[in-house]
């Protein structure tokens, strides 16, 4: 039985800070995602979008829950259930976050080697 002092401490612990850290289909379909948005050149809006959803990210993860039966007739049910699974983390926004710059950043020197060659 946890005292007093020990029942509050823990009632009132974070998750340590930085990103998320992915199981490995969850980290597929980030990438898989995030190449996405880099090859439809809607890097900026994606990290507005992940900013201004970033303190409500638990309860969006719930709403995909919510609507998971009429989107799964559409999408891949896996990958949606992953996602909706990863977004409910504390550090998920974050990890999208590098995730999408790191690829952007890739796709960026890629292209300026092609143009340059």
């Amino acid at each position: 039985m946890l005292s007093d002092v020990e029942w509050f401490t823990h009632a009132f612990a974070i998750d340590p800070p930085g990103p998320a850290q992915p199981t490995d289909p969850q980290r597929a379909l980030v990438d898989r995602l995030c190449r996405e948005v880099v090859r439809r050149r809607m890097t900026t809006p994606a990290h507005m979008l992940l900013e201004m959803g970033r303190p409500l990210n638990y309860l969006s993860a719930q709403v995909m829950h919510f609507f998971q039966p009429f989107v799964t007739a559409l999408a891949d049910p896996d990958a949606y259930d992953q996602l909706s699974t990863f977004l409910e983390q504390r550090g998920s926004i974050e990890y999208i976050s590098q995730r999408l710059q790191a690829i952007e950043a890739t796709a960026t020197a890629d292209a300026r080697s092609h143009h340059a060659s």
